[in-house]
């Protein structure tokens, strides 16, 4: 169900078009009879009163600034989320205050004629993003106000606008007229204008209020045309009405078709973060996870392109213009919007934008019950799948999902991607425990373990509910690419089962040919297994589908197939474009780390740390390698590691690490043998590291190695 706060013609009011349109353009959206008559008698108003002017500087009101040159509306110099659309319809509103400008008007300016748009939804949309920048509202508005069935005017302090030129003499009057009638806000080379005159002029008296309807015209002597014209006039009226029912007919069919040609030419998309509009910072969950269900049900549901969750995610709150996010995500459209919950009521709107032109396509409101919502993604990518001609067919009906359950999976799924996998795990707990069938429940569960496993901060020997986990997720929805991921990554990390796992992921990029994690756990897989030339295409793959998830992820494996040089030219390569990433230069520090260059590890350790927002740690670091050396830096990380295992759960093997890198023998060894009674997975990579080759020829280690059923690489 749409919503349409703005909406100024009711739906049963007859729509039409004014005769000088159709003649013009046979396919204009369908504006209301009401506002052709408003926009004739607009007309009658003079020329200083009822066309835009050219606003050749940042307008200022009250706290905020409108800057026409660059595009921008910002408050006390912070610049607000407010898209091209929108702020060319709030341009024309204040170039025209304090005067109405109609629907059609606004139209005009926005959209032009080439490009057909629901009329209704696009400037609804339009309006309430300004009064949601503005913190405006539509019962009691102060900057916007709306007419109904006029149109709408800016009425807040009006700003003082750049100079106009003195009137023209008489004999020019027409002619300068007519040039005024054609110019639109931002024409270029306008008339020069004179010193000391001011752009907004007192109105004569009888326009002094705002325009409110039609103008009560000059008293003139009764005329009564003969019968002969009361015939014509009557045939006409008639010609009149077949051709306004012919109009309302055609635009209703105009609505119902698909968008236009520009529309079919999108084929990748990219949806960009919704913005939280609750006011309260603890709903952005729920926008973000809004965002991601929509993002995955286009995905489905569609034969469109669409980018991943965390390469649209890096836009979240940026304000910058949509062509150039595109550029940069290889897309040809664009899905942004915003939602809202307050109390158990949600409102989302949504809108696509077909990037290259900056062109707006579509718009829609909906409005839903809590307890409604999480159908709502679908639905929503279902509505533009076929708007785009893109629709795929449905599977069976979607399976009930309870809100509660629902609600406690996108909070859990919310703090896990920020990392904070610990915090995570209860609600994953939360959604099943309410829904024991949630196949996503059960799958956020699995992943909780999967990664606190292979962090080293839960204990191995609990991974068990993790793949028990994986397995009722599979088992309870066999279509969820994520089911099948984290069952092949839990048969990996687990019982050490790789024979079984590969086949799982493999399923999972089937399912989902655009799923990057699954390349990527399988190239994780295959580097253990010594298949480096396949792990290093795997990989690549992963980061075509998804450069932003983890940026080092070549990298890392480069790293791991002992390419270091190949290592070090990626992550500086990325590190041109993301300079302030701190999981690049971590990576960079391992790599470091292992190729033997000491010196620049500790560096890039140390950068790490700053990035990541800890100064202490970070000058803690500087100081000891300054005074010891790496060494020393060892003898601190140990130190660091054994206090944080009197509170939680420490790998043995991480202890080993340290160990080995001293080269102390024996507590490397016994260290190892204990992470291997533990099961740990951590054992899977230690051939990959150089610190362990000093042990190769021990029979202990290579004992630990039989162990794990891998290819020994010594």
């Amino acid at each position: 169900m749409s919503c349409s706060e703005d909406f100024l013609i009711p739906n049963e009011e007859a729509q039409t078009i004014c005769i000088q349109q159709v003649a013009t353009s046979p396919h204009r959206r369908s504006t209301s009879f009401t506002s052709s008559i408003q926009a004739a008698n607009y007309n009658r108003l003079p020329m200083s009163e009822a066309l835009p002017r050219k606003l050749n500087s940042a307008i200022r009101f009250g706290d905020y600034e409108l800057d026409p040159k660059r595009g921008v509306l910002s408050q006390n110099g912070v610049p607000l989320k407010l898209q091209p659309q929108p702020f060319r319809v709030f341009e024309l509103l204040i170039a025209r205050a304090p005067n109405i400008v109609t629907r059609e008007e606004l139209s005009d300016y926005v959209w032009g004629d080439d490009v057909y748009v629901d009329l209704d939804q696009s400037l609804n949309f339009c309006i309430r993003q300004i009064r949601s920048v503005l913190n405006d509202s539509a019962s009691n508005p102060k900057f916007v106000d709306t007419l109904p069935k006029q149109g709408y005017r800016f009425i807040g302090p009006i700003p003082v606008l750049p100079a106009e030129p003195p009137p023209p003499s008489t004999g020019d009057q027409s002619q300068q007229s007519l040039a005024n009638r054609n110019r639109r806000v931002g024409d270029t080379n306008p008339p020069p204008a004179a010193p000391n005159a001011v752009a907004l002029q007192d109105p004569p008296p009888h326009l002094a209020q705002p325009h409110r309807g039609n103008p009560e015209p000059p008293d003139q002597p009764e005329a009564y045309p003969p019968r002969s014209s009361h015939r014509r006039l009557w045939l006409f009226a008639s010609a009149l009405a077949l051709l306004i029912l012919a109009i309302v007919l055609g635009a209703r069919t105009l609505r119902s078709r698909p968008l236009t040609n520009a529309a079919s030419k999108i084929t990748s998309l990219a949806v960009l973060p919704l913005d939280n509009l609750s006011g309260d910072p603890t709903q952005n969950y729920f926008a973000d996870g809004m965002t991601d269900e929509i993002t995955t049900m286009l995905a489905k549901n569609s034969t469109l392109r669409v980018v991943s969750r965390t390469s649209a995610m890096q836009y979240k709150g940026a304000h910058r213009p949509l062509p150039e996010i595109a550029r940069e995500l290889g897309v040809d459209g664009i899905l942004e919007g915003s939602i809202a919950r307050t109390g158990d009521k949600v409102h989302m709107t949504i809108q696509l934008i077909q990037a290259p032109s900056d062109t707006h396509l579509w718009a829609e409101s909906y409005d839903r019950n809590v307890n409604d919502i999480v159908a709502l993604p679908n639905e929503a990518a279902q509505t533009i799948a076929k708007k785009l001609n893109s629709a795929v067919p449905q599977p069976s009906p979607q399976r009930y999902i309870s809100p509660e359950a629902h609600d406690a999976f996108l909070r859990g799924r919310y703090l896990w991607f920020k990392g904070m996998n610990e915090q995570a795990g209860p609600y994953f707990r939360k959604a099943t425990g309410i829904q024991p069938d949630y196949a996503l429940g059960w799958a956020g569960l699995a992943m909780y373990y999967g990664q606190g496993t292979l962090a080293g901060e839960i204990d191995p020997r609990e991974t068990v509910a993790g793949l028990e986990a994986a397995r009722k997720a599979v088992a309870l929805d066999d279509s969820l690419p994520e089911a099948h991921l984290v069952l092949g990554a839990m048969l990996f990390i687990s019982p050490w089962d790789w024979v079984q796992a590969d086949p799982e992921l493999v399923r999972a990029a089937d399912l989902n040919p655009r799923y990057a994690e699954a390349y990527h756990f399988r190239s994780k897989m295959y580097v253990t297994l010594n298949r480096n030339e396949e792990a290093i295409q795997l990989e690549k793959k992963a980061m075509e589908l998804d450069p932003f998830e983890r940026p080092y992820g070549l990298a890392y494996t480069y790293s791991e197939a002992r390419l270091y040089d190949a290592a070090i030219n990626d992550v500086l390569q990325r590190l041109e474009s993301q300079p302030g990433d701190n999981g690049l230069h971590w990576m960079l520090c391992e790599i470091y780390r292992r190729k033997g260059d000491l010196k620049q590890a500790a560096q890039e350790w140390e950068k790490a740390t700053l990035l990541s927002g800890d100064k202490d740690t970070a000058a803690i670091i500087h100081r000891t390698f300054q005074q010891g050396g790496y060494p020393a830096l060892l003898l601190w990380r140990l130190n660091d590691l054994k206090q944080k295992a009197t509170k939680q759960y420490v790998s043995p093997v991480d202890l080993a690490l340290q160990y080995a890198q001293l080269r102390q023998k024996e507590k490397a060894l016994s260290l190892l043998e204990a992470g291997y009674r533990e099961h740990s997975p951590l054992l899977l990579s230690i051939q990959q590291d150089p610190a362990y080759d000093f042990l190769h020829s021990d029979e202990r280690y290579r004992a630990i190695i039989r162990g794990t059923g891998l290819p020994p690489k010594y």
